[in-house]
């Protein structure tokens, strides 16, 4: 390794004085060209002194000061270039000399190789003529197989001759059920034919009727959208007529505008509910009729006892339908007079801001206890029934604009005493003494640190290879602590080992590193643990050591077959997996 580290080090030193002789010789073509370009200058300068052009004189007179300045830059650098070219090749004759000094080194490596080879070449050979051993072996027993199998065969063929005997008598059998079987198959392919061919007609009927309400409707919807259309540009225009109106006068637009839409809103709510009010009420009518037809069904097949049950369900429904139709007029009292409310609001306040949030605030959370509590009181039996008149209310929480408050002084005394209680135990924890870590309203139980992963398992090992791995402590209580390895156990000291650095103080929910190496020398299995000690008190990190399995498994519990006619054959196959590391045979 340090004869090829030398070889890579003379190989870069000359690549570097290559490098800069390369910029040494473009260095010096640049002074050159700048020289000439001096010259050319120096040249003109004389020509347009003669010719009495005096700002020409004055600008090649610039241009020559320029050159002068770049040519003695070009010459420092090149200075400064072959001076680092005489270190680097200072440097690369060193290191050839060094490394002429390990030639008989090099000569011995290159012996060692050759050793190396001829003695991989013998235990070619032996492993060779053990391969060419274990193979006659094989063949022998493969001959041995082959006679077994050959016995096998003249009674598996004799059993086979008994078998087909059985088939064809079992044989005529079948076909004898499955000509019944098949007569009762087609009787009933042709009964669902009929079936089918009845349902496709009804479903074209439908299709052809579906079609003329789809040409009504369209005609309905493009003349409701030619009067959506005028009554957005009359509503616009109206608009355009109150913002012109309210300029004239000299009010708030903006704020004139907002009331105007709101009582709109406020108004087309109203239509609506008033609307679902009514179909509200045509269901409970019609469903009212139902229930009385049903009833008087129920009078002419049941008994005296089930008629009047159902009369009792009947009251309970008319009941729960009233309460129903109450409650909803009263939500919708209460509804409109909070908008009133909203608006005065809206009126007296100054800021657009503030009266936007207070009003949807108050205009949406005024009836909405009144509504849940009204909710409770229906009956479980009409569920139809629960759904609120007002959707929305529910779904929508608009939060108060939050002032933030000054800082505690009792919490800031909190901090500092916490900060005391912390120095106090950095200075405790060597002595052995252990504290109970609390914090205001609760006290930490259990382990103070947790462990990822939570178990240190080395497994599937190799005795002479070397395993590591990274294990993070995590502070899981509410405050500082500390923690300091104590030691691992006594079986494992021959075998692990642990480096930890002292992290000193760690906050709640920060964590710190240890590294654990395991060297194995037997191919056996190790448990154990690494202690450590906390402030709060000592734990531990179980350690496993798990040597290399085989684990079979099949992919099937049961081999079922299924049903099958007599004389027929069926194959399954079933699959065999060593999901651990170590190999095996089986039979």
């Amino acid at each position: 390794r340090n004869l090829q580290l030398l070889d890579d080090v003379v190989w870069e030193k000359e690549l570097a004085v290559q490098k800069t002789s390369d910029t040494l010789s473009a260095c010096r073509l640049r002074s050159k060209m700048l020289a000439k370009q001096l010259d050319h200058v120096d040249m003109e300068i004389e020509r347009e002194e003669e010719a009495g052009n005096v700002a020409a004189v004055s600008r090649l007179q610039a241009m020559s000061s320029r050159l002068c300045t770049e040519l003695e830059r070009e010459k420092e650098l090149e200075l400064r270039i072959a001076l680092t070219l005489k270190q680097n090749l200072v440097e690369m004759w060193q290191i050839k000399t060094e490394q002429g000094k390990y030639d008989i080194l090099h000569e011995q490596l290159q012996k060692d190789e050759e050793e190396l080879q001829m003695q991989y070449q013998e235990e070619k050979e032996v492993r060779i003529w053990k391969e060419k051993i274990t193979a006659l072996q094989a063949e022998g027993r493969r001959r041995t197989q082959e006679k077994r199998e050959e016995e096998a065969q003249r009674e598996c063929e004799g059993r086979n001759k008994k078998i087909l005997e059985d088939a064809k008598r079992n044989h005529e059998k079948a076909v004898c059920f499955l000509r019944q079987s098949m007569a009762r198959i087609h009787e009933k392919n042709a009964k669902e034919e009929v079936k089918a061919q009845e349902h496709m007609e009804r479903r074209i009927q439908a299709v052809l009727s579906l079609k003329t309400s789809i040409t009504s409707n369209r005609e309905r919807l493009q003349t409701l959208q030619i009067l959506n259309k005028a009554k957005a540009l009359e509503a616009k225009k109206e608009e355009m007529k109150m913002r012109e109106a309210i300029l004239a006068e000299g009010g708030n637009v903006i704020r004139e505008i907002f009331l105007h839409k709101r009582q709109q809103e406020h108004e087309k709510k109203k239509e609506a509910f008033r609307e679902l009010q009514k179909s509200r009420k045509m269901e409970i009518v019609s469903r009212i009729l139902q229930e009385k037809a049903s009833i008087h069904k129920q009078k002419k097949s049941q008994s005296p006892a089930k008629a009047i049950k159902a009369r009792g369900t009947l009251f309970r429904f008319f009941c729960s339908v009233f309460l129903r139709v109450q409650v909803t007029e009263f939500c919708l009292k209460i509804a409109q007079d909070a908008t009133k409310h909203a608006t005065l609001y809206l009126q007296n306040l100054c800021s657009f801001t503030k009266v936007v949030a207070l009003s949807i605030k108050s205009s949406e959370n005024t009836p909405q206890d009144v509504l849940w509590e009204s909710g409770d009181e229906d009956t479980e039996k009409d569920k139809t029934l629960l759904v609120p008149e007002f959707p929305g209310l529910w779904s929508r929480q608009y939060d108060l604009h939050k002032v933030p408050k000054a800082e505690d002084p009792t919490r800031l005394a909190i901090k500092a005493m916490r900060k005391k209680m912390a120095e106090k135990k950095m200075e405790e924890l060597p002595t052995g003494i252990l504290h109970k870590q609390t914090v205001p309203g609760r006290e930490h139980r259990g382990c103070a640190f947790h462990s990822k992963p939570s178990c240190i398992h080395f497994k599937d090992f190799d005795v002479g290879q070397i395993y590591k791995k990274k294990i993070v402590l995590t502070n899981a209580s509410y405050t500082v602590n500390y923690c300091r390895l104590v030691g691992i156990s006594e079986c494992l000291k021959d075998f692990i080992s642990v480096h930890f650095d002292l992290p000193g103080k760690v906050s709640s929910g920060m964590s710190c590193e240890f590294l654990v190496t395991f060297k194995p020398m037997i191919n056996e299995g190790l448990e154990g643990e690494v202690m450590f000690m906390a402030q709060t008190g000592s734990f531990s990190v179980p350690l496993k050591c798990t040597v290399k399995t085989c684990i079979l498994a099949l992919d099937k519990e049961l081999i079922d077959f299924g049903s099958l006619v007599v004389g027929e054959t069926i194959s399954r196959t079933i699959s065999l997996t060593n999901s651990g590391a170590l190999g095996t045979r089986f039979k």
